[in-house]
């Protein structure tokens, strides 16, 4: 990697970010490391902001902070856009609203620890449902890391307990970021179809399909009772996933994807299982058992059998 810049005077703002803008590698790791707190995010949010309205706020403040840098790339492509709605729709709505809807109404009834594990399945679920739906071909291996992998999130999901698991005791939270994982598999598989067209600018229409679509869920939760105003808290929590996890991470990850392609990008996303429970522990106390660790050890062993013994990654 190299070096960053050296002068006799400290290098200007401008030269840091320059330099930055060309280590994919430092890119990819603030990404993930960025992911990965949007567990802890979504814990500290339960009783400060309800998890419509944060997904509501999310994508409002994303949509605001993209205004000011992705409208021109979104009216050079707005031509190619338009007639793409019903896909951009689908797009939105699965892979950010429905996403967040799942995954911050979950960190209600779960650990951020949970979280961060079940949510490192996304790998195996994009190669099974490219499996299923693409017709790709699984060889044994690839097929052996699926089910290390899913055993995994079963071991979180039982709490590492027979009993619990023969009695489909599981924990509702789990169950929900894992649906909410199957939405993003989707989506993360759908983006082979994408508009020919900027990364930026596909992006900047999605969150704005996204912070429309979590409307009707924001109602439906005021009418049903759940819904009340954020907290001080609620509001900083608001502000920090509609900048970060919303925005400057994807700004990153784009850049990153643009220096070194998709595939050697997607290879980096194994970082956000690991520094989601890392900072669970650190930044919220939570206890990382015995079964954590072998739940963890199971998802991360089932994606590299999966990617690096059993194959080339679907779209790679």
């Amino acid at each position: 990697m190299p070096a960053p810049p050296a002068s006799s005077a400290l290098p200007s703002t401008a030269a840091w970010r320059a330099w930055l803008d060309r280590q994919p590698a430092l890119l990819l790791i603030f990404t993930t490391l960025v992911w990965g707190s949007n567990v802890v995010a979504a814990r500290l949010a339960v009783g400060h902001v309800s998890p419509m309205m944060l997904t509501t706020a999310r994508w409002s403040v994303a949509c605001i902070a993209l205004w000011l840098v992705a409208r021109r790339p979104v009216a050079a492509a707005w031509p190619q856009l338009r007639p793409r709605w019903r896909y951009l729709t689908a797009m939105g709505v699965a892979g950010f609203t429905g996403f967040n809807a799942l995954y911050y109404t979950a960190a209600h009834h779960t650990s951020a620890v949970n979280l961060a594990i079940i949510q490192g399945v996304v790998p195996v679920l994009v190669l099974l449902g490219a499996a299923l739906a693409l017709r790709l071909r699984v060889g044994a291996l690839q097929a052996l890391g699926v089910l290390l992998t899913l055993a995994g999130v079963v071991v979180v999901a039982s709490r590492g307990q027979w009993s619990v698991l023969r009695a489909l005791d599981l924990n509702v939270g789990d169950l929900g970021v894992l649906l909410a994982c199957v939405l993003y598999a989707g989506y993360t598989l759908g983006l082979r179809a994408k508009p020919a067209v900027s990364p930026l600018a596909f992006f900047a229409v999605v969150a704005a399909v996204a912070a429309l679509a979590s409307l009707p869920l924001l109602a439906w939760e005021v009418a049903a009772g759940d819904f009340f105003w954020p907290t001080p808290r609620g509001w900083w929590i608001i502000l920090y996933v509609g900048l970060l996890p919303s925005f400057v991470s994807q700004i990153t990850y784009i850049r990153a994807v643009e220096l070194i392609g998709p595939a050697r990008a997607g290879v980096f996303y194994n970082l956000t299982p690991v520094f989601g429970p890392a900072l669970a522990v650190l930044l919220l106390g939570e206890p990382l058992r015995p079964y954590h660790v072998l739940a963890l050890a199971m998802v991360l062993g089932g994606i590299a059998v999966a990617e690096r013994l059993g194959g080339r990654r679907p779209g790679a």
